[in-house]
């Protein structure tokens, strides 16, 4: 077994935004800003919240936090929206999710402009996405895409893993990993099987891949039974267990094959925040629609 080591990818990624950001105050004054809001006090999207401002502090990106009370309607989060795209000073909007009681997540996203969407998850950016013919358009045309799975790109990019004609399997199929990510893969010219929960033969079809995905936010679901020898795994779970924390794929299980793996923690986790750090650059940059 291989690990693939997220947190140095991730740190050298870190280093290379931070410089950027610096040559961008030096050129024109100006330094790039990111506003989160946060609605109601969930813990783990307190814990999100404070590494978003952390690393945005830490790579010279102006931090603007907003909290609101668990009570807020959509109105109140709107309205909040709807200030932060007419201030200058914000080129990034991220609002953490899931809202308590998911309130019209969907209409509060759609809210952000889409000039300002670092997550990825505006209709616009999404049908984007769905457009783009090649990853060097999707790099060209400066397109807003989901953290998470623009991080577990750059991880096989800079792992020297090769996407091009290797089967890849995709095991969910949220809008804000399974589908995006799947686009992401086939404009890096994979086969793309995408399966979730009524996938029927699941086993048989991972067996086939090269590279598997697992994004279904079930613990140690995928085991050796799934995987080949030689195949390229990405866990993107974070389950918290009784055990602590763990991913989608039984690492236990499969780490005395023939295989590379993100571990969890310290795959795929410490790249999505640097993801966001790279859309809000992107952001700054303006985009070209």
């Amino acid at each position: 077994m291989e690990l693939i080591d997220g947190k140095k990818i991730s740190n050298d990624k870190r280093t290379e935004i931070k410089e950027r950001v610096s040559k961008i105050k030096q050129q024109t004054g100006k330094v790039p800003g990111l506003a989160t809001i946060l609605v109601g006090k969930n813990p783990a999207s307190q814990v999100y919240i404070k590494s978003k401002i952390k690393a945005c502090e830490d790579a010279g990106i102006k931090s603007f936090h907003h909290n609101l009370n668990e009570h807020s309607s959509k109105e109140d989060i709107i309205a909040l929206i709807k200030k932060l795209n007419e201030d200058s000073a914000v080129n990034g909007i991220l609002l953490q999710l899931p809202l308590p009681q998911n309130k019209d997540t969907q209409d509060c996203i759609n809210a952000i402009s889409p000039l300002k969407d670092v997550d990825g998850l505006h209709p616009f950016n999404a049908g984007l996405l769905n457009l783009s013919k090649s990853w060097n358009e999707i790099i060209e045309r400066n397109i807003l895409v989901s953290c998470t799975p623009l991080g577990v790109i750059h991880l096989l990019h800079k792992s020297n893993i090769e996407i091009e004609n290797k089967i890849a399997v995709v095991i969910g199929r949220s809008n804000l990993v399974g589908k995006p990510l799947s686009m992401l893969l086939l404009a890096n010219n994979a086969t793309v099987i995408m399966s979730h929960s009524r996938t029927k033969n699941l086993k048989e079809i991972c067996k086939s891949a090269d590279i598997i995905v697992a994004a279904i936010g079930k613990p140690k679901f995928v085991n050796k039974d799934f995987i080949k020898n030689g195949t390229v795994i990405i866990d993107v779970g974070i389950n918290r267990t009784s055990d602590g924390l763990c991913g989608d794929v039984d690492f236990d299980a499969v780490k005395d094959m023939d295989i590379k793996i993100t571990p969890v923690p310290g795959g795929v986790g410490p790249m999505t925040i640097t993801m966001l750090l790279e859309n809000t650059l992107k952001a700054f940059r303006g985009c070209s629609h």
